[in-house]
């Protein structure tokens, strides 16, 4: 298993990462100061009151202006002052659509699927230009899903019928671990999405290759044979391979270039060939409740199967 548990709110790679990390440490600080203080008089109470041998009732005070005051007058101070922390960090976290978006991600259970403005189609894998604002138009083909990179950006509602926006930027190269973080069914854990941030020539590399279409196998090797299976079986009715006639399938991931991808199920596996295999041969052991159905292949299809989208880069 490759994907781990998504990156760490406290190393955030964005601005609005940054804008949410932010408040939540200014936040916890205040909270850490109204706790010291709160145990601090709770303390001096019990010292400095405390009955020891006189039975006798103390004086009671049956109330005090000034403290009223005070303690009316704090608490709605330290309010507002949250108030406008987070107003400001709502307007730098999730600030509004000014444009058309750049890459349009849509939930499926249990898989990302993205869209690409220059027609890019990848599943589970973003890739992104470091520095660069991304808006990412966020939908739901299911059920209510989650986008979530927690070192890039807020958590933003997949719902269907009903697209939601977030701006990415990446402000170092690296692979940014994300996950669906809204329980969607059996194989929610498994809802995993890596986001590439990499320089903007490398990314225009990646953009324009994947807008290519596949590579025809060469006759009669055993990746041909495998690309007839593919043909024959269910997989073209739900797969998309550009240049294969089945495009427009949208209820699987598209596979054009599967070979470049780094995971396989959403995270669940290391994309190799090993993994494919397993992946191909008993996808409801690796991923139990996936709709990958199995097609109870025999080992010359599997392996057939595998020379093929090994092609596919």
């Amino acid at each position: 298993m490759l994907v781990g548990p998504p990156g760490s709110t406290f190393d955030p790679h964005s601005p609005e990462a940054a804008a949410i990390s932010s408040l939540f440490v200014q936040t916890l600080v205040v909270c850490a100061v109204i706790g010291v203080a709160v145990t601090a008089l709770v303390a001096t109470c019990v010292v400095r009151f405390r009955a020891g041998n006189r039975p006798d009732v103390p004086p009671q005070n049956h109330g005090n202006r000034q403290l009223e005051i005070l303690w009316t007058l704090v608490p709605l101070a330290i309010v507002i002052g949250l108030f406008v922390l987070t107003a400001r960090a709502m307007a730098a976290s999730d600030p509004p659509p000014t444009r058309e978006p750049d890459i349009v991600v849509v939930g499926h259970q249990w898989w990302w699927e993205a869209r690409y403005a220059s027609g890019a189609i990848t599943a589970n894998e973003l890739h992104v230009p470091v520095g660069k604002d991304v808006l990412v138009r966020v939908e739901s083909s299911d059920v209510i899903h989650d986008f979530w990179v927690p070192q890039l950006g807020r958590k933003v509602d997949a719902i269907p019928g009903h697209p939601s926006f977030v701006w990415m930027q990446a402000d170092a190269p690296g692979t940014y671990l994300g996950a669906c973080a809204e329980f969607c069914g059996a194989e929610h854990a498994w809802m995993r999405i890596v986001v590439v941030a990499e320089a903007q020539a490398d990314f225009e590399t990646w953009d324009r290759h994947q807008r290519e279409a596949a590579p025809a196998p060469p006759v009669g090797s055993e990746a041909a044979r495998g690309e007839a299976a593919f043909r024959s079986k269910t997989c073209i009715t739900c797969h998309a391979i550009t240049g294969e006639g089945s495009q427009l399938a949208r209820v699987a991931p598209d596979l054009t270039h599967l070979a470049r991808r780094t995971t396989l199920g959403a995270g669940v596996l290391v994309n190799d060939p090993a993994s494919l295999a397993h992946w191909l041969k008993d996808p409801q052991v690796v991923k139990p409740g996936s709709h990958m159905p199995d097609l109870n292949l025999g080992d010359d299809e599997v392996n057939a199967l595998v020379a093929y989208f090994e092609t596919l880069r």
